[in-house]
């Protein structure tokens, strides 16, 4: 591996620099706050692979949960929390997590985000409930929420003087020497050249990896490059078994993709079967608002019982006036596809949604390597354990995004201010033509789905490692000239990872469930940190 340590050959001599205090890579909920939160004095550069407004964060529909009720606390959406979470939570970055949520909340109220009122009181938030949360915690903007914030943060960031904004920007690698970061090797889609971004500390917030599978309700940019390029570099990643599957994706010919939020289940509405019948009663005491990675494989499951594609969301007695109000996105998108959800079931199926694992962080988003810090989906810091609570996600970012920044100046005094040069001259084989690459991302990507999804067992997994490693044995050290090369080379480093960690971890653990270890197992099997072999 170490003689590719970098996916091209370069000569930081010969590219064009450009030189930042910080880098933030995204432009997802976590990287633009990291951004608004950061001292006006820094010169401030984020790397956006495409739009600024396309990330993960803006197809957020549920909310964000903070204890702000009279009768909720920090401590029992901490309970919450550790109970979705399995046995696997990091109960310090989760204490962080619920005590800082509702000062990070004032603070996007106060850059003009317009979360729902009550009905009550113009001057209390709206607050509804989803799966495993003990009460009414979700704070929403109808049912486009990581719109909303995202829409007002890119304003707010945009604004600033010291903020550039870099779209249509690859992040190839990190530039680590001495086991310090001083910046980026990036490819720009526009000018198609190599670059180099240089800056003192570098801040990763690219979001996961949802699309190692088939179906995902992630966009396209979620490819796991910032876990692959900072494991290349060094760094330690974690826990990258733990996939969420979201139980309620729009299940259509010509959708497989759009989310339908866990809140429309947390105001009422029934997953029922092709018969009708409501199941999840069979399956937990808490029926639809059981834990999502049991709902996702109650449904899974009942699907294979009854040889069905599709389960069905059942919320037609709310009535249609309370329905476009409160779910407008959701019922106009279901409108589209010719379902009237207030007259129709909806049919949905699990998909990919989150990924618990990423890139080690601490409770101040460090990562093994100095002058490197991440945040968002990209990191794993232990809040979610091994299964993510809902409404969290947005959470994390905000709160740990906001935590580097104030750590910013003290990184910084510790950087001299020199950058050195970098060289990778490596002798490589020719690459690989177009047709071959989609193929074989293509075909890791079923087999991902159909191997390592929401149910899994060792004959399966074994099957998708030894087509991952075929592959890899084809692509190492060839020529990697285009964007989708990156991502074959990123998938396969980070389906080998999660694979082997799948395969290594024999319990059943929050989304991690294995038919041939169905039980958890709390003394053998805490946490599974791969390390680089640089």
């Amino acid at each position: 591996m170490d003689s590719y340590r970098y996916l091209v050959n370069f000569d930081t001599d010969n590219l064009e620099k450009v030189y930042s205090d910080i880098i933030i890579i995204g432009s997802g909920i976590a990287g633009v706050y990291t951004a608004l939160t950061l001292d006006s004095k820094y010169n401030i550069s984020i790397l956006t692979k495409d739009k600024v407004e396309i990330s993960n964060s803006v197809l957020a529909q549920g909310g964000i949960a903070v204890s702000l009720d009279k009768d909720d606390s920090p401590d029992m959406h901490m309970a919450d929390t550790l109970n979705a979470g399995a046995g696997l939570c990091n109960e310090s970055t989760v204490r962080v997590l619920v005590d800082e949520a509702a000062e990070n909340i004032d603070r996007l109220c106060k850059l003009g985000v317009d979360f729902d009122k009550s009905s009550k009181d113009s001057n209390t938030l709206a607050l509804t409930r989803e799966a495993a949360h003990s009460t009414r915690r979700i704070i929403h903007a109808g049912d486009a929420t990581g719109k909303e914030v995202c829409d007002k943060l890119i304003q707010r960031v945009s604004e600033r003087k010291n903020v550039h904004i870099h779209e249509q920007i690859w992040v190839v690698d990190l530039l680590v020497k001495d086991n310090r970061c001083y910046g980026v090797l990036i490819y720009d889609e526009s000018s198609k050249e190599y670059k180099v971004y240089y800056a003192g500390l570098v801040i990763c917030a690219s979001g996961g990896y949802g699309n190692l599978y088939q179906y995902t309700t992630n966009p396209d940019v979620s490819t796991g490059d910032g876990a692959a390029f900072s494991y290349r570099a060094g760094a330690e990643l974690m826990d990258l078994e733990f996939v969420q599957f979201h139980p309620t994706v729009l299940y259509h010919k010509e959708n497989r993709s759009f989310l339908i939020s866990e809140a429309v289940r947390g105001e009422g509405a029934y997953l029922k079967n092709g018969k009708g019948e409501r199941f999840m009663d069979n399956y937990h005491e808490k029926a639809e608002l059981a834990p999502r990675d049991v709902v996702a494989r109650s449904i899974f499951l009942e699907m294979q019982k009854n040889g069905e594609k599709n389960a069905y969301l059942d919320i037609r007695y709310k009535g249609r006036e309370y329905l476009e109000k409160r779910f407008p996105m959701i019922f106009a998108t279901c409108m589209k596809y010719g379902i009237d959800m207030s007259k129709d079931f909806i049919p949905i199926a699990p998909a990919e949604h989150y990924c618990m694992g990423g890139i080690k962080t601490d409770v101040y988003g460090k990562t093994s390597i100095k002058g490197f810090y991440a945040c968002g989906e990209a990191a794993c810091n232990g809040i979610h354990g091994a299964n993510r609570l809902a409404s969290n996600s947005l959470l994390e970012g905000l709160v740990f995004g906001h935590r580097i920044g104030v750590e910013a100046e003290e990184i910084l005094a510790d950087f001299d201010g020199n950058f050195p040069r970098f060289v990778c001259d490596a002798e490589r084989k020719p690459a690989l033509n177009e047709e071959d690459i989609k193929k074989y991302i293509s075909s890791i990507r079923e087999s991902m789905t159909h191997n390592v999804g929401i149910i899994r067992n060792e004959e399966n997994m074994t099957k998708a490692l030894k087509l991952v490693r075929e592959i890899k044995e084809k692509i190492t050290g060839t020529e990697n000239t285009c964007v989708e090369a990156f991502i074959l080379q990123n998938n396969v480093l980070l389906a080998e990872a999660l694979i082997t960690s799948a395969i290594e971890r024999k319990e059943s653990r929050g989304a991690h469930y294995r038919l041939d270890y169905p039980y958890t197992d709390d003394q053998n099997w805490k946490r599974n940190i791969i390390r680089s072999v640089k």
